[in-house]
């Protein structure tokens, strides 16, 4: 079958909204790929679907040719752009979910392409019933874990977060993430996921925070 002009249009656009819908949701929560990187991999992926069919439709008389040898490029491709949203703090590693989700879709745009609409659609549903729903799922089996959530603000100065580790280090308590976003050039907010022994602890853990010079609030959060 001939692509011809509405197809193509039709397709650009459908790969448009699936990864937006997919980037927007890693936009809210800040990751380092956002809407605009997602809508960019998914058309980039749907135009080499579509380049391969139409070179595949001028020479397909003149010699064998095969589309998806275009498109498996691409899905080799994405993995030096996914691994520049991964990094690693200490014992974590952060920006997997970012990867794994730039490389969906890479996968997405190149069905829609290939006008493979069904499966680009449920893809794209599933993805994010995963990114939305099984995130709070998530963060309920760390709470069982007895993994705490805080969140600070904090005076943006020298030493500060130096200070909080320094605590929780003679506190005996493991920092499983910590997350610092900039309110403005005097306020920093500080999130951290902290695992502790008891749920006692708590209180203790909230109120030696309160008391470092510099912190001006602090509240946890399940």
């Amino acid at each position: 079958m001939t692509l011809n002009i509405e197809q193509i249009v039709l397709r650009l656009f459908l790969s448009i909204i699936l990864s937006g819908l997919i980037g927007l949701e890693r936009e809210t929560v800040k990751r380092p790929a956002g809407f605009r990187t997602h809508i960019l991999v998914c058309v980039g992926s749907t135009l080499i679907m579509l380049v391969g069919i139409y070179i595949f439709e001028i020479f397909r008389f003149q010699t064998k040719l095969d589309p998806a040898r275009l498109g498996a490029q691409v899905i080799s491709g994405i993995g030096f752009l996914g691994a520049g949203t991964i990094i690693k703090e200490g014992n974590t590693v952060k920006g997997l979910t970012t990867a794994a989700g730039l490389w969906a879709v890479a996968c997405i745009g190149l069905a829609v392409g290939a006008g493979f609409y069904i499966g680009a659609i449920i893809t794209s549903l599933l993805a994010l019933v995963t990114l939305l729903a099984f995130t709070k799922l998530e963060k309920r089996i760390k709470n069982r874990l007895n993994y705490m959530k805080i969140n600070l603000k904090v005076v943006n100065k020298p030493g500060q977060i130096g200070k909080i580790g320094k605590l929780m280090g003679d506190l005996g308590i493991n920092i499983d993430r910590i997350e610092v976003d900039c309110d403005n050039e005097e306020i920093v907010n500080i999130n951290m996921i902290i695992k502790i022994e008891r749920s006692e602890d708590k209180i203790i853990i909230l109120d030696k925070l309160r008391d470092i010079e510099g912190i001006i609030k602090v509240y946890h959060s399940k």
